[in-house]
């Protein structure tokens, strides 16, 4: 079913099938670039599994987090924020979030609280308005805004779509998250168990290494460099001492870029890795050895075959 979302076919038996009644189904995280999708993807299953960053279209492929609890299996796909697209990485990522609204069992909008209802939040909204789907609104980044201008800001976005329910939440802090989850587990049929116990996402090693890397490079960089930035790991090894070898090429699209990546003596990559490390040995449960290189690639984002080969297509 071309663009839909990947499930288990047939009656057969799947992986973590217990024979108790289950409620499990899928939901996608909507919304205009920047607004926190990611953010409460991570509070909603309750540990890391999409990178972050304070600059818009930082997530670029479909991310997929699995909350289990008692009861019930939800499976929350993260898309890039819709926007208008310049080049052709942009189309891309807008395919990726307008495929992901299909064959699911909920939609929820994520806006910003701490923003009036603007021209990108319409935008994104009229891609929703033909759903059949349960639609909700998360107005997110309430920890942001006064308690007493905090019932306006969810009632600005109030109106914008027929929602079955608007939930005014910080992903930051966790408050008013538990309530989104409670409403979504409800709109859920009866079903399988997607994942077995213990999953918590779908991502191959390779792209949680990359995507780090990536998001540690972001929040060390300025200006256009951020949206430039693709990181590929070309060789993954275990290492002697069970240690993980990851050699990873971070890529440019201009050479004053790579400069800018390095840093000076190759202070910012050098500190860009020690942060990746740090952080992936807490996620994987292995020592790791970074090796990170800057190349050029011109254009990148507007070529079909770098890309595929950089996975975003």
């Amino acid at each position: 079913m071309g663009g839909g979302v990947p499930r288990t076919g047939g009656d057969e038996e799947r992986p973590g099938d217990t024979g108790q009644e289950l409620r499990s189904g899928f939901a996608t995280l909507v919304g205009r670039p920047n607004v926190g999708k990611s953010s409460l993807l991570n509070r909603l299953v309750g540990r890391k599994v999409a990178i972050t960053a304070a600059k818009p279209q930082t997530t670029r492929n479909r991310i997929l987090g699995v909350v289990s609890g008692e009861g019930f299996q939800l499976v929350l796909i993260d898309t890039p924020g819709i926007h208008r697209p310049r080049h052709l990485l942009g189309k891309q990522m807008v395919r990726i979030a307008r495929n992901a609204l299909e064959e699911v069992e909920a939609v929820v909008f994520v806006a910003e609280g701490d923003e009036k209802p603007g021209p990108g939040d319409r935008y994104v909204l009229s891609h929703l308005r033909a759903l059949k789907t349960p639609l909700f609104c998360a107005v997110n980044k309430l920890d942001l805004v006064a308690a007493d201008g905090r019932e306006a800001a969810v009632a600005a976005y109030s109106d914008l779509a027929s929602f079955r329910a608007v939930f005014g939440l910080s992903a930051a802090t966790g408050e008013g998250v538990p309530v989104l989850l409670e409403a979504m587990v409800a709109v859920l049929p009866r079903g399988p168990r997607y994942f077995p116990p213990g999953q918590f996402s779908d991502q191959p090693e390779r792209l949680v290494i990359a995507e780090l890397v990536r998001e540690k490079l972001i929040g060390l960089t300025e200006e256009e460099v951020p949206h430039s930035l693709a990181v590929e790991v070309e060789e993954l090894a275990e290492r002697s001492n069970a240690m993980v070898y990851a050699r990873c090429t971070v890529y440019v699209e201009r050479e004053s870029q790579r400069g800018i990546v390095i840093g000076a003596g190759g202070a910012r990559l050098k500190e860009a890795g020690r942060l990746a490390r740090e952080e992936l040995e807490r996620l994987l449960g292995n020592r790791m050895y970074l090796d990170l290189w800057v190349k050029v690639n011109p254009d990148w984002r507007n070529r079909d075959a770098a890309l595929k080969r950089l996975g975003y297509r």
